[in-house]
């Protein structure tokens, strides 16, 4: 189980795993060892709530693709199991993100005050850039 808060987990056979080859600048051993690790979540088929779904559905993450599957590839770590951990914990830094309900938004003004000073700033940078015009003798 892969836990994400106190009262929500998502089991592991919801979550595939995949070992690759990474990629960049290696050693001897860099075209022979799967080190990297390829994560495919799919949302739609998830345990997760209907709601939790929704929202990271409606997220604007590159990492989601169009078809509701998070994909991550971790290869930070030169074992699979480093890498392994990282991508879940990269995963549940996700799905943790969309638990949080944003508190609703309460519409406020300006005061009269700083509506004042914000006129009066900007009377004062327009005098100072009419300073910079040519000078007519």
């Amino acid at each position: 189980m892969l836990v994400i808060t106190d009262g929500l987990a998502i089991p592991l056979d919801e979550i595939q795993l995949d070992a690759i080859r990474a990629q960049g600048a290696g050693g001897q051993n860099v075209n022979k060892v799967s080190s990297a690790i390829h994560l495919r979540f799919d949302i739609g088929a998830s345990s997760l709530p209907e709601a939790y779904k929704a929202r990271l559905l409606g997220l604007k993450d590159r990492r989601i693709s169009g078809t509701g599957v998070i994909v991550l590839k971790a290869q930070r770590f030169r074992t699979q199991e480093k890498n392994r951990r990282e991508a879940l914990r990269r995963l549940a830094e996700i799905i943790r993100g969309v638990t949080v309900e944003a508190p609703d938004r309460k519409p406020t003004r300006p005061t009269p005050g700083s509506r004042l000073r914000r006129l009066e700033g900007k009377a004062r940078r327009g005098r100072i850039k009419a300073l910079r015009g040519k000078i007519d003798d």
